[in-house]
């Protein structure tokens, strides 16, 4: 009887140790003095001393997030180097919006068979994003798993790690009518809507990745790789400046519908002038391709608003003069928890 290996069963241990070797020295430059693991360990650890002398009262913030179907964009064109900006954007945001700084990201990246020149590629993105933000990659999990992927399947998830002061968290509490409510704008879809996207441009719509729509300048696959926008650094400053925000929605999936309504006190409404900025052009490709009305398109996409900060009216004024390209998208009313779309 022949001899079955775990590489007869789907899994090469020297395709991951040709990965570890790819990507070492990457993962490497976003080390800080507070990284105390190396890669290929079996834990990712960092010295908190040095981090929480600065806080009275520090608070550990965490998030999971995963980058879902984009993953099959990236596989059609063959490019996966957004993949890990992406990735961090989608977590670090998530924790940003309670004023917390991100620290860390840990990676997990499973595929049905391990290729590691991909793998390179997606690890890529990951150290440019945290290089670009001061953050370490650390840890992190390649998993190659024949039969729970189909062929050529990546699944990429993250987990970042932020700190802030106990009595400096942001959660809305303060929120209250008269409130105005401004908008940092998206660069696209981010990283949600994606089932529904690709159902309407490839199904509906008969495009390819390497079709060239009238209403964009790019190709529609490099249109739907345009990566998640990371809004740490205006938000950070304007912090930092003294700019009180009372409250912050990340607009991923559940759009501004099902977002804001996560950080308004019960006794306020969120009310959205429509009229305030130019939906991007993809949005209004995708409403006339699947003939979707105002409630999908806002619950499903971001409509070109990536994160809303919820501030009185003058501190919105010095945020909007402090950060490019923000907009005044709306205020705070009486009501029931909801946003009011006009």
């Amino acid at each position: 009887m022949s001899k079955i290996t775990y590489e007869n069963a789907g899994v090469n241990i020297q395709a991951g140790n040709e990965v570890v070797r790819r990507i070492k020295n990457m993962v490497k430059t976003t080390f800080n003095s507070n990284v105390l693991s190396n890669l290929g360990g079996f834990a990712g650890m960092i010295d908190l001393k040095s981090v929480i002398q600065n806080y009275q009262h520090p608070v550990l913030v965490q998030s999971i997030d995963g980058v879902g179907t984009k993953t099959i964009i990236a596989r059609m064109m063959h490019k996966y180097d957004t993949l890990g900006i992406d990735l961090l954007s989608a977590s670090s945001n998530d924790i940003l919006v309670t004023g917390a700084t991100p620290l860390t990201l840990l990676d997990y990246i499973a595929t049905d068979n391990l290729h590691p020149e991909i793998i390179e590629e997606i690890v890529k993105g990951m150290v440019k994003a945290c290089c670009d933000n001061d953050m370490a990659l650390v840890g992190g999990e390649t998993a190659e798993m024949p039969d729970t992927y189909l062929k050529g399947e990546h699944d990429l998830v993250g987990i970042v790690t932020g700190v802030v002061e106990k009595n400096k968290i942001i959660d809305g509490s303060k929120i209250k009518e008269g409130d105005a409510i401004v908008g940092f704008p998206s660069s696209g879809l981010h990283t949600n809507g994606y089932s529904l996207a690709r159902k309407l441009f490839f199904d509906v719509g008969g495009f390819n990745v390497e079709s060239v729509l009238p209403e964009f300048k790019q190709t529609l696959g490099e249109v739907l790789l345009t990566p998640h926008i990371n809004y740490a650094k205006p938000i950070l400053s304007a912090i930092k400046n003294g700019i009180e925000i009372k409250g912050m929605a990340h607009i991923t999936g559940g759009g501004l519908l099902e977002n804001i309504p996560r950080v308004l006190p019960k006794i306020c409404d969120a009310e959205i002038d429509l009229s305030a900025w130019e939906t991007p052009e993809i949005f209004n490709v995708l409403e006339k391709l699947g003939n979707l009305d105002q409630h999908d398109l806002y619950t499903t996409f971001n409509m070109g608003i990536g994160l809303v900060a919820i501030l009185d009216e003058e501190n919105a004024e010095k945020l909007i003069n402090k950060t490019q390209n923000l907009i005044k998208i709306g205020k705070i009313v009486s009501g029931t928890q909801k946003v009011k779309l006009k």
